[in-house]
Order: structure tokens, then sequence, then C-alpha cells
């Protein structure tokens, strides 16, 4: 055999190795889908760490990698690819999550002349899979095409029968293309808070008191059946119950887990010398727009080191860095007098590395020591809070009091019950109700921050919804009854007039 021979020999021989994913990719198709690492060891046959060498860097070879490629391929075709929520998240739109996929182009095709459609007989100018049809639901008829009339039989006698009522024909099947195949258009979406209302008004005769306490008696479950409406074709499948760490169990029957919530309660020490007046604004809707916030997917997993992954979410272990404005802006992990590491949330962790970063330059960077984290998204829960918020507006401006204190009731019992409670045993996630309060006190620091860059005195701060404020504070905030609005709770003084006779006699 010549060298050449040998060389053709080996090359016809060789093969290309299939192509992965990027590294920081193969992680997050495997916990979008809520796989655990020995689920997919145990599919591929090779060991949980040995699928976590792949995640942190190393590539398989040989047969095995095309199995593992087969994997994350498959994964790819069920999940979005995770980049482009990501930007959506950080350009605050929230992902289009649920847009059905309209499948082969070349299934559709332009009519040169116009033909009955054959869901609703009008003149359609597109074909679907070779049949004339609208493509816009909303342009397709709901009625048939009526039958041409039979050819009339020639007469004999004129029997005469018993007339009969003609049984109505049925109605089509609304369709739509999706894919290679048909579907029936969905139907539009349950009001399930007007009618959880309507029915109670009935049930007790119109009267608003009654009808409210029986309302807010069942908002938990009516929470929790709202949820899934709204969940129902999302990318993501909710992980109800999944595997918690010791940090987030209670210590005691009575006591509390050992997470760090930051729940501001600060007040300003030294104003300067006059009368002042201070306006206590309220946020409306505090734990409501806390809804909208990173929460992870599925099962919490352990790490250590300082980095953060912004496509995680969970609770960290961090020394927070030391705070240098007490005197203007209150501390924004709250309260705390003991030094050392704490367990906080993922909002703290992102409003400390938000501020330690270029835009403000407030503090140094928290050092992370250790978290519990899973894939995140910041439009889990989107749904279910634009449906709150909507039925709230309206109740707001149909002056509907007894929707407004049910709404009230179902999102903020749906935040307190989602831990270790008894009056919820639909979800158990406590981390994402830490997570949603320290999200509400994250967004109330915020607007402290704002009217204090804006030039307003900040006198006070207390849990999620009210900040003290002295000055023109309706330039800076939207006054009204809106989530995006506040309204007032209060204005009092503070501090007294100067003495002119005091001043004169300095002079």
């Amino acid at each position: 055999m010549t060298d050449f021979d040998a060389i053709d020999a080996l090359l016809a021989g060789a093969r290309q190795e299939v192509p992965l994913p990027p590294v920081d990719v193969r992680r997050a198709l495997r916990e979008g889908l809520n796989l655990s690492r020995a689920q997919v060891a145990q599919a591929l046959g090779v060991s949980p760490s040995t699928v976590g060498g792949w995640e942190a860097g190393r590539d398989p070879s040989g047969e095995v990698r095309e199995k593992y490629a087969y994997f994350l391929e498959g994964a790819q075709a069920k999940l979005a690819d995770p980049a482009e929520e990501e930007k959506a998240a950080e350009e605050d739109v929230e992902p289009e999550t649920d847009e059905v996929d309209t499948g082969e182009t070349d299934e559709v095709e332009a009519l040169a002349a116009p033909q009955p459609c054959v869901l609703c007989g009008a003149p359609a100018h597109h074909q679907v899979a070779g049949f004339p049809q609208h493509l816009d639901p909303a342009d397709c008829g709901t009625t048939t095409p009526a039958a041409p009339a039979p050819e009339p039989e020639p007469q004999k006698e004129p029997v005469p029968e018993p007339k009969k009522q003609q049984a109505p024909a049925p109605a089509p099947v609304r369709v739509v293309p999706v894919g290679r195949r048909m579907q029936a258009a969905a139907s539009q979406e349950p009001d399930l808070i007007a009618s959880a209302v309507a029915g109670a008004l009935a049930q007790h005769g119109g009267d608003l008191e009654a009808a409210t306490a029986a309302l807010v008696k069942k908002a938990i479950p009516d929470a929790m059946a709202l949820l899934d409406e709204t969940r129902k074709g999302g990318r993501y499948d909710v992980v109800a119950h999944p595997w918690i760490p010791d940090i987030l169990r209670k210590q005691t029957a009575r006591g509390a887990d050992r997470i760090w919530e930051a729940r501001p309660k600060w007040a300003r020490t030294e104003l300067p010398p006059g009368l002042h007046e201070v306006t206590a604004l309220d946020i409306n809707g505090a734990y409501l727009s806390a809804l909208k916030t990173h929460l992870p997917i599925g099962q919490l997993e352990h790490s250590t080191g300082f980095d953060h992954d912004r496509r995680r979410a969970g609770v960290h272990l961090i020394t927070p860095p030391a705070w240098d404005h007490e005197a203007e802006l209150p501390n924004p992990i709250g309260n705390r007098d003991e030094p050392g590491p704490l367990w906080v949330t993922e909002p703290t962790l992102r409003l400390l590395l938000r501020l330690s970063g270029p835009k403000y330059g407030l503090c140094d960077p928290p050092e992370i020591h250790e978290s519990f984290t899973s894939g995140a998204t910041e439009g889990l829960l989107e749904k279910f809070r634009v449906a709150l918020k909507e039925a709230r507006d309206r109740a707001i401006a149909e002056d509907d009091d007894v929707t407004l204190e049910y709404v009230k009731a179902m999102y903020s019992k749906f935040v307190s019950t989602m831990g270790e409670s008894n009056y919820n045993r639909e979800l158990y996630r406590p981390d994402w109700m830490h997570l949603i309060r320290s999200q509400a006190f994250a967004n109330l620091w915020m607007k402290a921050l704002k009217a204090h860059e804006e030039g307003l005195t900040v006198v006070r701060a207390m849990g999620t919804d009210e900040l003290h404020v002295i000055g023109d504070w309706r330039r800076v905030f939207p006054e009204g009854r809106g989530v995006s609005e506040v309204k007032v709770k209060d204005t009092y003084t503070v501090g007294e007039e100067p003495d002119p006779a005091a001043a004169g006699e300095d002079d």
C-alpha cells in the first residue's frame, strides 16, 4: 500500500464530530425541561458528574457525543432559544412565550382567482394544504353556504305528509393552520374573576358586604384556578412541589427559615432647620407588581463561587457591602445589625449588583459564597399578573369595590400562602414567596432612589408600599390608583418655623 492509499483509507474512515451547542446553553436546555443531571445521565449511560462536566466545558466524544447531541437537539425543539428570552428580559419586554409556530410556508399558497372557503363558503384568496381557506379566522364567516335545492321529482299524486320540524344544522368548527396540520381555533379565555363576582352577588341577593366576604374567603383556591388557566399553553410547566433545601424550611413550628427578605424599616435621623411638610405616599399594588420578577422554574441546585448567572434565580449566601448613605437612603438589605454572611433572595442580590455598577457606584459588589438556584424566567407569572391587574383597573374605573377587594385578596394571599401554609396545599414554593416579597421591597427602594435623585428629601421608607418625602412629589410620581401610580396616605409637618427675633439677635 502506497502512502497515498493509506491517506485515502484514513480519509474514508474519518468523520466529523457532531456539533454541540455552546456550554452555557446545554445546562439551560436541560433545566428548561425540568430534568436533573441524573435523569440525563441514566438515559445516556454515563454518570451525573460526567453530564456536569459537559455543562462546565468538557466535550464528549465518539458515540456518546452523538447521543448527547441528539438529546440537546430534541430539547431545543421543545424549548425556545434561551437567548431570546434573556434579550427580552434585558429590554424589560415580556418574552412572547405562547406564540404558536405557523409551520411550513409552502403549505399556504395564493390563489390566482378567489375560490369558496371550505369553512364558510365565502371567497378566499389562499389555500392551506390544497384547500381554499381564509388565513385570518376573523375573515371567515360562521355560517355554511346554503345547500342547493334538490331537483323536484315528477309529480304523481300529491300525498300530504305530516309536517316535521327540521333540526338545526350543526355549527361549523372554526380551524386555523398550525404547522402541517389544522387545529381548532382557540375560543376566548373565560373571565374567571368576573364570573366569580357575578355568582357571589347572585348567591347573596346583591348584598355587597356578604358577597365580598364570600369572595375573600375563597380567594386562595380561586387564585390557583386563575393561575392554572393563565398557564395553559405556557412554555414552562410550574413545578409546584420541588425539593427544598433546609435553609428554606422553618427551623421551628412557629419560627422562620434562614432567608433574609431585606424588608426596609428606615427613618431619616436629621432634617435641615425649619418647618417641613411631609407627604406619606402609598405605593399601589406592591405585591401585584412584584409578581414580575425572576423566578426559578424547577428544583433548586447548589453551587459555590463568586459569579452570578443572570439566567438563573434563587437564594444566595453573601457578605453584603458596607453602606455609607444611611443618612439619605435606607440600606438595600434593610435593618440588620448582625455582621457577616446572610442568605438573601435574587431581587436583593440583583439590587446590590445594580447599585455597585458603574451607573450608580453607591457600594462595592456583594461577595457571593454559595447559591441555590434554577433556570429562571421573568414571565412565569406574567399572564396571571396581567389578568389580576386588568380586573383591578376595571374595578377602579367602574367603582366596583367588591371586585377590587376580591382581586387584592387573591394576589396578597397567593403570595403569603405559597410557603409552608395549611391554606394552600396546591403550591409549595417558599423560594417564590421570598423572592416576590423581596421584589416588592426592591421596587420601593428604587422609588426612594428616584425621589432622592429628583431632589426630593426621603424621610421614611417602610415595608413594601410606604414612602415619606418632602418636596414636590407630583413632578416625580404620577398620582392615582393605578399600579404604576401613587396616592397620598397622609400629610404632616416636622420641625419649627425659624424665630425672627432670634435671627435678629444673632445679627
